[in-house]
């Protein structure tokens, strides 16, 4: 099972048992103690600095012209929760995660908070099993080479979608809640965008909107690419 966790990352662990560490919630390692297994709260502390310098050198070199301040929420943004949750419900994460039961029963595996931090335990169990290059690929697949990441902070993706599919005549747009999970404290919302009955893009937010944002964002890049 894990193997497809694998090839979705783009890459393969010699040591096993990291990427069993870096899925196992402390629910699941509390309510396990017997087994003296680790939770991957370690690994997310050495994860959240591997990622924040990765994207604090990426733009840097890519923004050249760019004071502090814009670089700092420009790697905020990269970084947040949502933007995590995100590249987890693009790997299918929450399918691999170890989870007691009262967190599984609780919609644990849909939460953005845990998949959050599980993204940033597999940059960690990465970094410890091949080294600081392996790691660094697997954050710009992940969270670079998206198209947010070469625009600018606070982007409205929505409107440059619409503006993009009004060049041609007799085009339909409409966003598409698709689901939506968690407790109300921690909702997770996925909106499909349209491009006349067909899906172009996907995103997924604490709110609507901004999951109708991130969904839009996907868009331009599908057009982007014909």
């Amino acid at each position: 099972m894990l193997s497809d966790l694998e090839q979705a990352l783009g890459y393969r662990f010699r040591d096993q048992s990291l990427l069993e560490n870096a899925l196992r919630h402390s629910s699941y390692a509390n309510e396990n103690r017997k087994e003296h297994l680790s939770s991957n709260e370690r690994l997310e502390f050495l994860g959240d600095s591997i990622l924040g310098f990765v994207v604090a050198e990426y733009l840097y070199r890519t923004y050249p012209d760019h004071p502090e301040g814009d670089l700092t929420r420009m790697r905020a943004e990269l970084v947040c929760e949502g933007s995590l949750a995100s590249a987890a419900a693009q790997l299918h994460l929450g399918d691999y995660l170890m989870l007691g039961h009262g967190e599984e029963h609780g919609g644990g595996r849909t939460r953005a908070s845990i998949n959050a931090d599980a993204v940033e335990s597999i940059l960690a169990a990465t970094y410890l099993d091949g080294g600081y290059e392996p790691a660094k690929a697997m954050i710009y697949r992940m969270i670079l080479n998206q198209t947010q990441a070469h625009m600018p902070v606070n982007t409205d993706y929505k409107t440059m979608l619409q503006e993009l599919v009004q060049r041609e005549k007799k085009q339909t747009l409409k966003y598409c809640l698709a689901s939506e999970s968690g407790p109300d404290h921690d909702k997770e919302f996925r909106v499909l965008v349209l491009l006349n009955d067909r899906v172009i893009g996907e995103g997924t937010g604490r709110s609507k909107k901004r999951a109708e944002q991130a969904a839009a964002a996907q868009g331009i890049a599908a057009l982007e690419k014909k």
